[in-house]
């Protein structure tokens, strides 16, 4: 499929200007709402977690301020795991999974660990439903010094006041708007013909390939695969790359500038929740993030006691 024919905005192989940038935000519509959807239901929280805002986004900092909760007592003796959910402000489940985990589940693995988690890292794209910021830079390739992503930026430096984090476990969802709105835009924005790719039925994950542990990417699919169907493999690939395992595909995380790549963890995954099928509900979405996080922290668990 040409340029042309995949959207509007543009001029079919050349890149975006200024202008076309101008259009495309122009175009943008708020469709939900940061603040009554997420922090309000974070400030209740707030009594069991140390809760801090690390910043605010530029584009109205006394809408989007940004959230990350600690314990309330942090130990140094213990590993410090972060979870992070809406880099991508549409993948809505990433945002609830996370909001859901610290509600529900996050004190339960206090004992163990110093959990951070930072719930909506792009609450502009949240109310927006989109991958992008307004500048149209996806902030999950933009995890690297200097970055021209503020939601990025933001979250790095906030994370670099952890000390060393053990595990990274990143939130996110796959959805049928890949396809029809953010593969088109992207390919009109740089300037190339959009290839129509696959969205897989089903949970999957995405490791690292350069610390790919297969046995804590499993650990979490066995957890999710009791809440939620894991995507099959299309002959041995997820989205056109080869599966490492069942539902497991790999990255070289840091090399792209993903979020799961910002710290020099041991473990890390992104997960890849598909709200689109038939077979689930929003709510099976959310619990199958919680899952994720509380498979992947047993598994540690266990794995620290050898």
């Amino acid at each position: 499929m040409s340029n042309s024919t995949a959207y509007p905005i543009g001029i079919p192989g050349q890149k975006w200007t200024d202008d076309h940038k101008a259009q495309w935000l122009a175009q943008v519509t708020i469709k939900r709402s940061y603040q009554d959807e997420v922090v309000s239901k974070l400030t209740p929280l707030a009594a069991q977690f140390e809760q801090i805002q690390y910043g605010a986004l530029s584009y109205d900092v006394d809408k989007y301020p940004l959230f990350g909760f600690k314990p309330l007592k942090w130990d140094s003796t213990k590993k410090t795991i972060l979870i992070t959910g809406g880099v991508h402000g549409y993948e809505t489940s990433g945002v609830q999974g996370a909001i859901q985990f610290l509600a529900t589940k996050a004190q339960d693995y206090a004992q163990y660990f110093n959990v951070v988690v930072a719930p909506c890292i792009s609450p502009w794209g949240y109310e927006t439903i989109n991958r992008w910021n307004p500048k149209t830079i996806d902030p999950n390739r933009s995890f690297y010094p200097n970055s021209p992503a503020e939601e990025s930026a933001a979250l790095m430096a906030f994370v670099a006041t952890l000390g060393e984090v053990y595990a990274h476990i990143d939130l996110h969802e796959t959805t049928d708007t890949d396809e029809i709105e953010f593969r088109p835009v992207l390919s009109a924005r740089d300037g190339v013909d959009y290839a129509k790719g696959i969205i897989p039925d089903g949970f999957y994950l995405v490791g690292d390939s350069d610390n790919p542990t297969p046995a804590f990417q499993k650990a979490i699919i066995d957890s999710v695969a009791k809440v939620t169907h894991i995507a099959p493999d299309d002959n041995g690939q997820l989205i056109e790359v080869p599966i490492e395992q069942f539902g497991v595909i790999n990255y070289p995380v840091k090399k792209l500038s993903l979020c799961a790549g910002i710290t020099d963890n041991h473990f890390n995954t992104t997960t890849e929740v598909y709200p689109d099928s038939p077979l689930v509900t929003a709510q099976e979405c959310n619990d199958a993030q919680v899952a994720a996080i509380t498979g992947g922290l047993d598994y540690i668990i266990e794995y620290l006691k050898r």
